[in-house]
């Protein structure tokens, strides 16, 4: 089950990942820029607070570097925003399990509190769920790229079938008929006719 898997340009799938990424990526930037309008020195952890979360000037950056790179990864879509929001939404949720632990010690450089543990899961869950839609799931529609491309014989013989049906819809043309340069052969039915 590889990741990388190509979506074609205009698959609805991609619409979500774009929206998913650049909606988590414009929440970050502006917790971190309104850090920034703050003035917080880089390594506070004397709880200064910002929208119920702690943060410190270092936090900032790292929201505002994350939320740019959602944003980016947004605007490219596809796969990329795809598996950046799977990448970072796994990333919160460590974070979030690491801080729960370093909440009221000495590294707690982030100057992380429950709330912003809280977050960090919430915000964690959202993005991840954002990357994995129609992605990651044991029961993907046959229609769906990703089922498509992890079943490549399945969704082969189901193409192959699709076709036939679909000839066997053609309307009967008389016999030597022609569709599209080609001549049918003739069926026993009209041969005897």
């Amino acid at each position: 089950m590889k990741l990388s898997d190509e979506l074609p340009v205009d698959h609805q799938l991609a619409t979500v990942y774009r929206y998913g990424a650049a909606l988590c990526g414009l929440t970050l930037l502006v917790f971190g820029v309104l850090g920034f309008a703050d003035e917080l020195s880089p390594f506070n952890t004397h709880g200064r607070h910002i929208a119920g979360m702690s943060t410190n000037g270092l936090l900032s950056v790292i929201s505002v570097v994350v939320g740019l790179a959602l944003i980016a990864g947004g605007v490219v879509g596809g796969n990329l925003a795809s598996t950046l929001n799977m990448v970072v939404g796994t990333l919160f949720l460590l974070s979030g399990f690491v801080h729960i632990f370093i909440l009221d010690r000495s590294a707690n450089i982030l100057d992380f509190g429950m709330t912003n543990v809280l977050f960090s899961f919430v915000m964690g869950l959202i993005i991840l769920t954002f990357g994995m839609y129609g992605r990651v799931s044991s029961k993907l529609p046959h229609d769906n790229p990703y089922w498509r491309r992890r079943h490549p014989r399945e969704a082969a013989r189901e193409s192959l079938a699709l076709r036939r049906r679909g000839q066997e819809e053609v309307p009967a043309l008389p016999a030597g008929g022609a569709i599209e340069g080609r001549v049918l052969p003739a069926t026993n039915a009209q041969r005897e006719g």
